[in-house]
């Protein structure tokens, strides 16, 4: 079986031979169109000045023979039937009538006739140019001829000199591709061994290859995958009795109540412990003590009431008493509360005039408290509420929400994993969609990480 690399490396030599034959002919048939469309053009333009030569000077004889010498090129001066007046490589004499040659037919209807062919004087492959004059009256054609023989050394000279190029170019990149497939043979077998070890549960948890972009990719993948792996077994290891005769949502609950009702009955426990082995206390400390414990206690009375709102609201166990609100007015109320503890928040509130819906006042400000709350925890500046005749919407340009986590987010007990001020039940905005659903309004989340997030409540 062959390895990587060798396949590359076949596949490599069977393009590179076929690219150069390609290119080779391209690059041939280029230059020799672009050389000859040269030749020509330079034909033409001598053609031109002999043409001017001829009218002024009837010495036909020596003029071919000074054109031979000085331009290396034959010249034919030709009348009108055809008949040989000088010509500068044979006897004029011994030559054939030349009025139906292709390229004195063609100088005889445009400004210049053209034919390649090989000739019958000199039997020898030409290029002919050919131009017709008129002097006195008198009509004649001026040709001018160039070997094609000539030619074609010239194109294979340079085409020989392009070929050693592309050679030498086509072998660095050859030895350029070698050296990849040798590379990604090594970074293969790097990957392949790894998924080895990864199979038999070895310790080695990370590979990087910085070899290229999806090689990066597919390693740190791998990486990852390594990680999360090894994560689940430790876990699975640890807490498989538990998680065979425990439900999932169970867990999530303790978990989720243990975190918060931890901290404030600590705190309670301090202080009274405090209280009760000191009969003595300064009465400002115990009268400082007895507040916190009352702070606290008040806390853990506002999460069991939370608490039993979402069982309530999830158990459809409420009822609504729906009357006529006034969305501006309660909007207001609440942000004034809202900036007792916040004091140094900035909330602007825009509002397309007095907006009336039926709805249950008290479920209602409990909704739009928490979104305009979290709102004010997760970002530093300005909040704004838009109200319209449609939906209410509070928008931060705070921390944000990533994709993945906002189909997750009104869920029970669910809390963002990866925000360090995760320090709720999880139940704020599972409460706002359960009492939006309740009044079959709709809560719409529009987020992105690091630029904030906009909460819209849909009620028309």
């Amino acid at each position: 079986m062959l390895k990587l690399h060798e396949i590359y490396f076949r596949k490599f030599v069977s393009i590179f031979i076929l690219l150069f034959i390609v290119v080779g002919t391209i690059v041939y048939y280029w230059l020799k169109d672009i050389y000859i469309t040269q030749v020509e053009k330079s034909l033409k333009n001598d053609l031109n000045l002999i043409a001017l030569i001829v009218k002024k000077d009837n010495d036909f004889d020596n003029l071919a023979i000074y054109v031979k010498e000085k331009l290396n090129t034959r010249l034919t001066i030709i009348d009108k039937d055809g008949n040989i007046l000088a010509e500068s490589n044979e006897d004029k004499t011994k030559m054939e009538n030349h009025k139906y040659r292709d390229e004195i037919i063609e100088a005889s209807k445009n400004e210049f006739g053209k034919a390649i062919r090989v000739s019958k004087t000199i039997g020898k492959n030409l290029l002919y140019i050919a131009k017709k004059v008129e002097i006195n009256g008198q009509i004649l054609y001026v040709r001018v001829a160039k070997e094609i023989l000539k030619i074609n050394k010239v194109l294979y000279s340079l085409a020989f000199q392009v070929g050693i190029v592309l050679i030498i170019f086509f072998i660095v990149a050859f030895y350029i591709a070698y050296k990849i497939s040798l590379k990604l043979q090594k970074e293969t077998k790097r990957i392949l061994k790894f998924l080895l070890e990864l199979t038999k549960k070895r310790k080695n948890l990370y590979i990087n290859s910085n070899f290229s972009q999806e090689f990066f990719e597919i390693t740190k993948l791998l990486s990852k995958v390594a990680r999360v792996l090894a994560k689940q077994d430790k876990q699975k290891a640890k807490y498989t009795a538990k998680l065979k005769s425990a439900n999932t949502q169970k867990d999530d609950i303790i978990s989720a109540i243990s975190h918060e009702f931890k901290n404030p009955i600590a705190v309670i426990n301090g202080y009274s412990q405090t209280l009760l082995e000191d009969q003595n206390i300064n009465e400002t400390i115990r009268a400082k003590f007895l507040k916190k414990i009352h702070s606290n206690g008040e806390k853990l009375s506002l999460l069991i009431d939370k608490l039993r709102l979402s069982i309530k609201l999830d158990d459809k166990k409420l009822s609504l008493n729906l009357t006529t609100i006034n969305l501006n007015n309660l909007v207001n109320s609440i942000t004034q509360d809202l900036k007792q503890t916040y004091k140094y928040r900035n909330i602007i509130i825009y509002s397309d005039g007095e907006i009336l819906i039926k709805a249950d006042s008290t479920l209602m400000e409990v909704a739009i408290s928490n979104i305009v709350e979290n709102a004010l925890k997760y970002s530093d500046d300005d909040i704004k509420i838009i109200i319209n005749q449609t939906s209410l919407s509070v928008i931060d340009s705070g921390i944000g929400i990533s994709s993945y986590e906002i189909d997750k987010i009104t869920k029970k007990f669910y809390r963002v994993s990866n925000n360090t001020w995760n320090n709720s039940l999880g139940l704020g905005l599972t409460i706002v969609s359960n009492i939006l659903k309740l009044h079959n309004f709709k809560l719409e989340i529009h987020s992105s990480e690091n630029h904030g997030s906009t909460f819209t409540i849909v009620y028309s």
